[in-house]
């Protein structure tokens, strides 16, 4: 008897404790993805991606009856930060290479689910028109953010100013990657944003295309533009456990539909952009 009623209690107690041990599970996983959500709030930082998003992706997704709320931020880290945290759905201003680096760093998910129309990062001057004309010795301002430093670095690469050491890690550049200076250019990390107004005292910078059109700069203005691959073309980021709901997959298919392919290849101002590679399939 004394058995079975220690059994008794044992099953009792494995009943009344099971539903904080599943809760417990739940929390542990982070919040449960709303796949009926109607409501979206976006965040951007300065540049183009907030004026494509209002004039192609924006309708699309209002026919199919989401209300959007727009979010401004200063810098990548707080857009990515306000996706993480819940305050945001997503955010649409950073390439593949940048949100992994942040997701290493900040021991975070983000990930993006497709590709948007994308300017290339480009070098320009104020005095000079053409890269020839170009002095030896010339100061030239280059992103201070590991990733963005090396598309910069590859940009002087590319027109014989510079050779870089092989295998650089993105996350890791820096100017000592540099492995040689045949043109004798001063090289000055600054922060991204701060780019175009260095231009009225230095001869050269590279401006990520955003800050550059945000500025006023034009791309069919720069000395050279970077080739841009794959892994820097922006992405929209979310997080993981979002990737596959409902919304996430509706803002895809507004991004790959023909009515947004039609209204970029129609825009003369989306001339010298990186189009992501599904506008080829169509």
């Amino acid at each position: 008897m004394q058995i079975n009623q220690k059994r008794r209690t044992l099953v009792l107690t494995l009943l009344l404790s099971a539903p904080v041990i599943f809760s417990s599970v739940l929390a542990s996983a982070g919040p449960v993805a709303d796949q009926t959500k109607k409501e979206l709030k976006f965040g951007f930082v300065p540049g183009p991606y907030e004026d494509t998003f209002r004039k192609g992706i924006a309708p699309i997704l209002a026919k199919q009856g989401y209300r959007i709320r727009y979010y401004s931020f200063s810098s990548g880290l707080e857009a990515n930060n306000a996706v993480f945290t819940g305050d945001i759905d997503a955010n649409i201003m950073q390439h593949s290479v940048f949100l992994e680096a942040y997701n290493q760093r900040n021991k975070t998910d983000l990930a993006g689910i497709v590709h948007v129309p994308t300017p290339p990062m480009g070098l320009y001057s104020r005095k000079y028109r053409t890269a020839a004309d170009v002095q030896a010795g010339a100061r030239v301002v280059v992103p201070n953010d590991p990733v963005n430093l090396e598309r910069a670095l590859k940009i002087l690469a590319g027109l014989g100013w510079i050779g870089l050491k092989p295998a650089a890690n993105p996350i890791d550049v820096t100017e000592l990657d540099v492995a040689s200076n045949s043109k004798g250019v001063k090289i000055t990390p600054l922060e991204s944003a701060q780019a175009p107004r260095a231009l009225e005292d230095v001869e050269l910078a590279a401006v990520q295309g955003n800050f550059a059109i945000y500025s006023g700069l034009k791309l069919t203005d720069a000395l050279a533009l970077e080739k841009m691959t794959l892994p820097y073309v922006n992405v929209v980021a979310v997080r993981k456990q979002n990737v596959d709901v409902q919304w996430a997959r509706d803002i895809t298919a507004a991004y790959k539909s023909p009515e947004f392919q039609e209204t970029i290849r129609n825009d003369r101002f989306y001339d010298g952009f990186r189009l992501p590679d599904y506008f080829r399939k169509s």
